[in-house]
């Protein structure tokens, strides 16, 4: 019986790891879509901006000038996710440096804090002892943990708890970040990190928040992924290795 156990579990280890490997090829294949896409879309958005600009600038009748205020908005809007698009596209290189986890992990409470506050939401931070030391871009990682926690908070909207908790595996550092929210079904876990992905179907926020928390996990040669095991709410971990040399590039 406990042999069977043991193989049932590894069999479901090596399915998640299966999984995990078919997403982040698609999200590979993805990005090479997105760089082409992102140049032919934002010139005429550039343009359709510019124009309207110009044409604010000399309007004077209130209504066309709330017409030509909208038309330059939703352009500008457009941009930014076009902007977007490219970091996931075409991401910048990390500047390594020795840093401590705990410090990531607080910068980024201190940044949310507010936010989890006003919507009645207890955010929590659990660091271990000793501190945990790693090689990485520090910016990017708490740009990265700060995507996760938001996702966290759109998706409980109001009261809640989120807990960010560290620790170390083996040459990984994992921050976890867990939710008692309404969760993310299986068949969401895999789409979530999708540029092109809607999460309204999984009850999470629009944007590219978690793609540009894949993007740099990758970028440091680590993984952003679902606990599907983790239940009610939401676990996202996010993995980055101790020093690069710790593991092999994920491009």
């Amino acid at each position: 019986m406990a042999s069977r156990e043991i193989d049932s579990s590894s069999s479901q280890s090596s399915s998640a790891q299966d999984e995990r490997r078919l997403r982040n090829e698609k999200l590979q294949s993805l990005r090479r879509l997105a760089y082409g896409a992102s140049h032919e879309i934002n010139n005429p958005l550039a343009n359709i901006a510019s124009r309207a600009q110009a044409l604010l600038n000399g309007e004077t009748d209130p209504n066309r000038r709330h017409e030509l205020a909208t038309i330059y908005a939703q352009a500008m809007r457009g941009h930014e996710m076009i902007a977007d698009l490219m970091l996931f596209a075409r991401p910048s290189q990390p500047q390594l440096a020795d840093c401590r986890l705990s410090e990531i992990a607080q910068a980024c409470f201190h940044q949310m804090n507010e936010a989890a506050r006003q919507q009645q939401t207890l955010l929590k931070l659990e660091t271990p002892h000793p501190d945990i030391r790693l090689k990485a871009d520090a910016n990017q990682l708490v740009l990265a943990l700060c995507a996760i926690v938001r996702n966290g908070l759109e998706a409980l909207k109001q009261e809640g708890q989120i807990e960010i908790s560290l620790a170390q595996a083996d040459h990984m550092a994992t921050v976890s970040v867990q939710d008692d929210g309404p969760g993310i079904p299986d068949e969401m876990a895999e789409l979530v990190f999708d540029p092109f992905h809607s999460g309204r179907e999984a009850g999470r926020g629009l944007g590219f928040g978690l793609t540009k928390c894949w993007t740099i996990a990758h970028a440091h040669g680590g993984d952003v992924y679902i606990d599907t095991a983790y239940g009610p709410g939401a676990r996202i971990v996010l993995e980055i290795p101790i020093s690069p040399s710790s593991t092999s590039p994920n491009e």
